[in-house]
Protein backbone atom coordinates (compact mmCIF):
# COMPACT_ATOMS: atom_id res chain seq x y z
CA UNK A 1 0.00 0.00 0.00
CA UNK A 2 2.78 2.43 0.93
CA UNK A 3 4.73 1.93 -2.28
CA UNK A 4 2.06 3.20 -4.73
CA UNK A 5 1.25 6.08 -2.37
CA UNK A 6 4.94 7.02 -2.25
CA UNK A 7 5.17 6.92 -6.05
CA UNK A 8 2.10 9.13 -6.32
CA UNK A 9 3.58 11.56 -3.80
CA UNK A 10 6.88 11.83 -5.68
CA UNK A 11 5.14 12.27 -9.03
CA UNK A 12 2.96 15.00 -7.56
CA UNK A 13 6.06 17.08 -6.84
CA UNK A 14 6.11 18.29 -10.43
CA UNK A 15 2.43 19.25 -10.49
CA UNK A 16 1.32 22.87 -10.23
CA UNK A 17 -0.80 23.99 -7.31
CA UNK A 18 -4.38 23.60 -8.44
CA UNK A 19 -6.11 26.15 -6.22
CA UNK A 20 -4.52 29.35 -7.57
CA UNK A 21 -6.80 32.05 -8.96
CA UNK A 22 -6.76 32.84 -12.66
CA UNK A 23 -3.79 35.03 -13.69
CA UNK A 24 -6.06 37.70 -15.17
CA UNK A 25 -7.25 38.68 -11.68
CA UNK A 26 -3.81 39.79 -10.52
CA UNK A 27 -2.29 43.30 -10.46
CA UNK A 28 -0.18 44.43 -13.39
CA UNK A 29 3.64 44.49 -13.19
CA UNK A 30 5.32 47.20 -11.17
CA UNK A 31 8.82 48.59 -11.58
CA UNK A 32 11.05 48.68 -8.50
CA UNK A 33 13.00 51.83 -7.71
CA UNK A 34 14.48 50.51 -4.46
CA UNK A 35 18.24 50.83 -4.09
CA UNK A 36 20.00 47.56 -3.18
CA UNK A 37 23.36 47.69 -1.40
CA UNK A 38 25.80 44.90 -0.47
CA UNK A 39 27.32 44.38 2.98
CA UNK A 40 31.07 43.76 2.88
CA UNK A 41 31.16 41.14 5.65
CA UNK A 42 28.32 38.88 4.45
CA UNK A 43 29.32 36.85 1.37
CA UNK A 44 26.88 36.52 -1.51
CA UNK A 45 25.62 32.99 -2.15
CA UNK A 46 27.76 30.95 -4.53
CA UNK A 47 26.89 28.15 -6.95
CA UNK A 48 28.60 24.82 -7.54
CA UNK A 49 29.81 23.48 -10.88
CA UNK A 50 26.27 22.31 -11.71
CA UNK A 51 24.93 25.83 -11.22
CA UNK A 52 23.15 24.99 -7.96
CA UNK A 53 23.39 27.18 -4.87
CA UNK A 54 25.70 26.07 -2.07
CA UNK A 55 25.40 26.49 1.66
CA UNK A 56 27.88 28.57 3.62
CA UNK A 57 29.05 25.49 5.55
CA UNK A 58 29.92 22.19 3.79
CA UNK A 59 26.93 20.10 2.75
CA UNK A 60 25.96 17.30 5.14
CA UNK A 61 24.35 13.97 4.33
CA UNK A 62 20.55 13.69 4.26
CA UNK A 63 20.54 10.12 5.58
CA UNK A 64 20.65 6.82 3.75
CA UNK A 65 18.23 5.95 0.95
CA UNK A 66 16.42 3.58 3.30
CA UNK A 67 16.12 6.30 5.98
CA UNK A 68 14.54 8.66 3.47
CA UNK A 69 12.21 6.07 1.92
CA UNK A 70 11.04 4.93 5.34
CA UNK A 71 10.45 8.55 6.36
CA UNK A 72 8.34 9.33 3.29
CA UNK A 73 6.43 6.11 3.81
CA UNK A 74 5.52 7.27 7.33
CA UNK A 75 4.47 10.66 5.92
CA UNK A 76 1.69 8.92 4.01
CA UNK A 77 -0.09 8.23 7.30
CA UNK A 78 -0.18 11.87 8.44
CA UNK A 79 -3.91 12.36 7.64
CA UNK A 80 -4.60 9.73 10.30
CA UNK A 81 -2.26 11.14 12.95
CA UNK A 82 -3.72 12.56 16.15
CA UNK A 83 -3.54 16.30 16.78
CA UNK A 84 -2.57 15.65 20.40
CA UNK A 85 0.22 18.00 21.41
CA UNK A 86 -0.49 20.62 18.74
CA UNK A 87 0.25 24.23 19.63
CA UNK A 88 -2.47 25.88 21.75
CA UNK A 89 -4.61 28.69 20.34
CA UNK A 90 -4.79 32.02 22.13
CA UNK A 91 -8.26 33.07 23.21
CA UNK A 92 -9.14 36.52 24.46
CA UNK A 93 -12.26 38.67 24.44
CA UNK A 94 -10.11 41.72 23.72
CA UNK A 95 -9.12 42.51 20.11
CA UNK A 96 -5.37 42.61 19.53
CA UNK A 97 -4.52 45.70 17.52
CA UNK A 98 -1.00 45.63 16.05
CA UNK A 99 1.13 47.72 18.39
CA UNK A 100 4.50 49.35 17.81
CA UNK A 101 7.33 46.77 17.92
CA UNK A 102 5.11 43.73 18.36
CA UNK A 103 4.83 40.24 16.92
CA UNK A 104 1.90 37.86 16.49
CA UNK A 105 2.24 34.15 15.78
CA UNK A 106 -0.18 33.15 13.02
CA UNK A 107 1.16 29.58 13.02
CA UNK A 108 4.15 27.53 11.78
CA UNK A 109 6.68 30.13 10.50
CA UNK A 110 4.08 32.82 9.79
CA UNK A 111 4.45 35.95 11.91
CA UNK A 112 2.78 39.34 11.72
CA UNK A 113 5.40 41.84 12.82
CA UNK A 114 4.91 45.58 13.42
CA UNK A 115 7.85 48.00 13.55
CA UNK A 116 7.98 51.78 13.09
CA UNK A 117 4.37 51.94 11.96
CA UNK A 118 4.91 49.29 9.27
CA UNK A 119 3.48 45.76 9.17
CA UNK A 120 5.06 42.72 7.53
CA UNK A 121 4.56 38.97 7.32
CA UNK A 122 7.06 36.12 7.36
CA UNK A 123 6.53 32.97 5.23
CA UNK A 124 2.74 33.42 5.13
CA UNK A 125 0.74 30.21 4.81
CA UNK A 126 -3.02 29.99 5.26
CA UNK A 127 -3.45 26.74 3.28
CA UNK A 128 -4.47 23.57 5.08
CA UNK A 129 -2.00 21.35 3.21
CA UNK A 130 1.42 22.64 2.06
CA UNK A 131 1.82 20.41 -0.97
CA UNK A 132 2.09 20.50 -4.76
CA UNK A 133 -1.09 18.44 -4.93
CA UNK A 134 -3.46 18.90 -1.98
CA UNK A 135 -4.91 17.05 -0.13
CA UNK A 136 -1.76 14.89 -0.33
CA UNK A 137 0.81 16.28 2.05
CA UNK A 138 1.27 17.34 5.68
CA UNK A 139 -1.82 17.90 7.80
CA UNK A 140 -2.52 21.23 9.48
CA UNK A 141 -3.61 20.59 13.07
CA UNK A 142 -4.20 24.19 14.19
CA UNK A 143 -6.03 26.89 12.19
CA UNK A 144 -4.22 30.19 11.54
CA UNK A 145 -4.28 32.61 14.44
CA UNK A 146 -6.09 35.20 12.32
CA UNK A 147 -7.58 35.35 8.87
CA UNK A 148 -6.14 37.24 5.92
CA UNK A 149 -9.16 39.55 6.15
CA UNK A 150 -8.20 40.42 9.74
CA UNK A 151 -4.70 41.57 8.76
CA UNK A 152 -3.75 45.24 8.80
CA UNK A 153 -2.37 46.74 5.59
CA UNK A 154 0.76 44.72 4.86
CA UNK A 155 3.75 46.75 3.71
CA UNK A 156 5.94 43.79 2.77
CA UNK A 157 6.27 40.02 2.94
CA UNK A 158 9.47 38.06 3.66
CA UNK A 159 9.92 34.63 2.03
CA UNK A 160 12.76 32.41 3.27
CA UNK A 161 12.73 29.69 0.58
CA UNK A 162 10.51 27.83 -1.85
CA UNK A 163 9.42 24.75 0.12
CA UNK A 164 5.64 24.49 0.15
CA UNK A 165 5.22 25.17 3.87
CA UNK A 166 7.13 28.45 3.48
CA UNK A 167 6.24 29.68 -0.01
CA UNK A 168 2.50 29.07 -0.22
CA UNK A 169 1.36 30.40 -3.60
CA UNK A 170 -2.39 30.51 -2.81
CA UNK A 171 -1.73 32.66 0.27
CA UNK A 172 0.63 34.97 -1.63
CA UNK A 173 -1.92 35.44 -4.40
CA UNK A 174 -4.59 36.44 -1.87
CA UNK A 175 -2.21 38.92 -0.24
CA UNK A 176 -1.27 40.44 -3.60
CA UNK A 177 -4.92 40.74 -4.60
CA UNK A 178 -5.69 42.37 -1.27
CA UNK A 179 -3.07 45.09 -1.80
CA UNK A 180 -1.04 45.65 -4.99
CA UNK A 181 1.31 47.89 -2.95
CA UNK A 182 2.56 45.02 -0.80
CA UNK A 183 6.21 44.26 -1.62
CA UNK A 184 7.26 40.61 -1.73
CA UNK A 185 10.92 40.08 -0.79
CA UNK A 186 12.39 36.76 -1.91
CA UNK A 187 15.86 35.18 -2.14
CA UNK A 188 17.55 35.26 -5.55
CA UNK A 189 15.92 33.21 -8.33
CA UNK A 190 12.54 32.93 -6.60
CA UNK A 191 10.77 35.87 -8.25
CA UNK A 192 9.91 33.96 -11.45
CA UNK A 193 7.61 31.64 -9.50
CA UNK A 194 5.67 34.59 -8.08
CA UNK A 195 5.51 36.40 -11.40
CA UNK A 196 4.19 33.23 -13.00
CA UNK A 197 1.13 33.81 -10.82
CA UNK A 198 1.05 37.55 -11.61
CA UNK A 199 2.53 38.60 -8.29
CA UNK A 200 4.73 41.30 -9.77
CA UNK A 201 5.71 43.61 -6.93
CA UNK A 202 8.69 41.39 -6.11
CA UNK A 203 12.25 42.15 -5.05
CA UNK A 204 15.06 39.57 -5.03
CA UNK A 205 17.93 39.82 -2.56
CA UNK A 206 21.08 37.73 -2.34
CA UNK A 207 22.86 37.12 0.95
CA UNK A 208 24.31 40.36 2.27
CA UNK A 209 22.09 42.58 0.12
CA UNK A 210 19.84 45.09 1.83
CA UNK A 211 17.22 47.67 0.96
CA UNK A 212 15.30 50.34 2.80
CA UNK A 213 11.50 50.41 2.90
CA UNK A 214 10.15 53.40 4.77
CA UNK A 215 11.84 53.53 8.17
CA UNK A 216 13.04 49.91 7.99
CA UNK A 217 16.17 48.30 6.56
CA UNK A 218 15.78 44.72 5.33
CA UNK A 219 18.80 42.47 4.83
CA UNK A 220 18.94 39.08 3.11
CA UNK A 221 21.17 36.72 5.08
CA UNK A 222 22.50 33.15 4.89
CA UNK A 223 20.68 30.05 6.13
CA UNK A 224 21.83 26.42 6.04
CA UNK A 225 19.07 24.76 4.07
CA UNK A 226 18.07 23.90 0.48
CA UNK A 227 15.33 24.49 -2.07
CA UNK A 228 13.06 22.29 -4.19
CA UNK A 229 9.52 22.43 -5.55
CA UNK A 230 9.54 19.82 -8.29
CA UNK A 231 11.65 17.15 -9.96
CA UNK A 232 15.10 18.35 -11.04
CA UNK A 233 15.09 21.85 -9.48
CA UNK A 234 17.03 21.07 -6.29
CA UNK A 235 18.98 24.13 -5.04
CA UNK A 236 18.28 26.14 -8.20
CA UNK A 237 16.64 28.92 -6.15
CA UNK A 238 18.30 30.53 -3.14
CA UNK A 239 17.20 30.21 0.51
CA UNK A 240 17.73 32.92 3.14
CA UNK A 241 17.13 34.28 6.59
CA UNK A 242 16.25 37.96 7.12
CA UNK A 243 17.04 40.89 9.39
CA UNK A 244 14.72 43.88 9.75
CA UNK A 245 16.10 46.96 11.50
CA UNK A 246 14.65 50.26 12.63
CA UNK A 247 16.33 53.10 14.48
CA UNK A 248 15.66 51.42 17.81
CA UNK A 249 14.93 47.72 17.18
CA UNK A 250 16.56 44.72 15.49
CA UNK A 251 14.47 41.69 14.43
CA UNK A 252 15.77 38.47 12.86
CA UNK A 253 13.71 35.81 11.06
CA UNK A 254 15.51 32.49 10.71
CA UNK A 255 13.19 30.92 8.15
CA UNK A 256 14.33 27.29 8.06
CA UNK A 257 17.89 26.23 8.79
CA UNK A 258 20.31 23.78 10.30
CA UNK A 259 22.73 25.11 12.89
CA UNK A 260 25.75 26.60 11.12
CA UNK A 261 28.64 29.07 11.37
CA UNK A 262 26.58 31.80 9.72
CA UNK A 263 24.82 32.63 12.97
CA UNK A 264 28.05 33.88 14.54
CA UNK A 265 28.87 35.82 11.37
CA UNK A 266 25.44 37.47 11.34
CA UNK A 267 25.62 38.23 15.06
CA UNK A 268 29.03 39.86 14.70
CA UNK A 269 27.95 41.85 11.63
CA UNK A 270 24.41 42.96 12.49
CA UNK A 271 23.80 42.05 16.13
CA UNK A 272 22.74 42.39 18.81
CA UNK A 273 19.10 41.54 18.05
CA UNK A 274 16.15 42.43 20.25
CA UNK A 275 14.18 39.42 19.01
CA UNK A 276 15.10 36.39 16.92
CA UNK A 277 12.43 34.02 15.55
CA UNK A 278 14.04 30.61 15.06
CA UNK A 279 12.72 27.19 14.00
CA UNK A 280 12.75 24.46 16.65
CA UNK A 281 10.78 21.63 14.98
CA UNK A 282 11.00 19.03 12.18
CA UNK A 283 14.28 17.54 13.42
CA UNK A 284 13.56 13.77 13.51
CA UNK A 285 14.91 11.42 12.19
CA UNK A 286 18.15 13.16 13.01
CA UNK A 287 20.19 11.28 10.38
CA UNK A 288 18.00 12.90 7.72
CA UNK A 289 17.09 16.25 9.25
CA UNK A 290 20.28 17.48 10.93
CA UNK A 291 21.59 18.88 7.65
CA UNK A 292 18.62 21.25 7.24
CA UNK A 293 16.69 21.61 10.53
CA UNK A 294 17.81 22.64 14.01
CA UNK A 295 16.66 20.91 17.15
CA UNK A 296 15.61 23.10 20.12
CA UNK A 297 19.03 23.04 21.76
CA UNK A 298 20.71 24.17 18.55
CA UNK A 299 18.16 26.97 18.14
CA UNK A 300 19.08 28.32 21.56
CA UNK A 301 22.77 28.20 20.66
CA UNK A 302 21.98 29.99 17.38
CA UNK A 303 20.20 32.74 19.30
CA UNK A 304 23.26 33.15 21.50
CA UNK A 305 25.48 33.35 18.40
CA UNK A 306 23.18 36.03 17.01
CA UNK A 307 23.65 38.06 20.21
CA UNK A 308 19.92 37.99 20.84
CA UNK A 309 18.26 39.14 24.02
CA UNK A 310 14.97 37.34 23.29
CA UNK A 311 14.08 34.22 21.28
CA UNK A 312 10.71 33.34 19.75
CA UNK A 313 10.41 29.62 18.85
CA UNK A 314 8.53 28.90 15.59
CA UNK A 315 8.14 26.05 13.06
CA UNK A 316 6.52 23.56 15.44
CA UNK A 317 3.11 22.41 16.60
CA UNK A 318 1.17 23.44 13.47
CA UNK A 319 1.86 20.91 10.70
CA UNK A 320 2.85 17.27 10.89
CA UNK A 321 6.25 17.44 9.13
CA UNK A 322 8.49 14.90 10.86
CA UNK A 323 8.74 12.07 13.36
CA UNK A 324 8.94 13.84 16.73
CA UNK A 325 5.70 14.23 18.74
CA UNK A 326 3.98 17.56 18.14
CA UNK A 327 4.60 18.80 21.69
CA UNK A 328 8.21 17.61 22.00
CA UNK A 329 9.97 20.64 20.41
CA UNK A 330 8.55 23.17 22.88
CA UNK A 331 9.12 20.87 25.87
CA UNK A 332 12.76 20.37 24.87
CA UNK A 333 13.11 24.10 24.22
CA UNK A 334 11.88 25.03 27.70
CA UNK A 335 14.11 22.41 29.34
CA UNK A 336 17.17 23.54 27.39
CA UNK A 337 16.62 27.17 28.34
CA UNK A 338 16.83 26.15 32.00
CA UNK A 339 19.90 23.94 31.63
CA UNK A 340 22.02 25.73 29.03
CA UNK A 341 24.18 28.70 30.02
CA UNK A 342 22.68 31.76 28.35
CA UNK A 343 21.13 35.17 29.02
CA UNK A 344 18.21 34.62 26.67
CA UNK A 345 14.64 35.50 27.52
CA UNK A 346 12.00 33.31 25.85
CA UNK A 347 8.98 34.75 24.08
CA UNK A 348 6.68 31.73 23.81
CA UNK A 349 3.43 32.57 22.06
CA UNK A 350 0.23 30.68 21.55
CA UNK A 351 -1.09 30.69 18.00
CA UNK A 352 -2.86 34.00 17.50
CA UNK A 353 -1.17 35.68 20.46
CA UNK A 354 0.52 39.07 20.04
CA UNK A 355 3.28 40.48 22.26
CA UNK A 356 5.56 43.50 22.34
CA UNK A 357 9.32 43.11 21.97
Amino acid sequence: MIRPLLVAFLLSACAAQSNAPEPSTMPQPTTSTHKITQLDLIPAAQKDEQGRYRNLDPEAAHGSLWTRLAFFGRRMTTPFRSSKGAAPVYSSSKPQAPAENSVQWVGHSTLLVSMQGMHFLTDPIWSDTPSPLPPLGPSRFVPPGLTIEQLPDIDFVLISHNHYDHLDVPSLIRLAQRSPNTVFLVPTDNSALLRKHRINNVLELNWGEQIRLGALTITGLPAQHWSKRGIGDTRQALWSSWAVSSEHKQFYFGGDSAYFSGYSLIGETLGPFDLVALPIGAYQPRAMMASSHMNPEEAIQAAADLKASKILPIHYGTFDLSDEPLDEPLARFETALQTMTNDLSPLILQIGERHAF
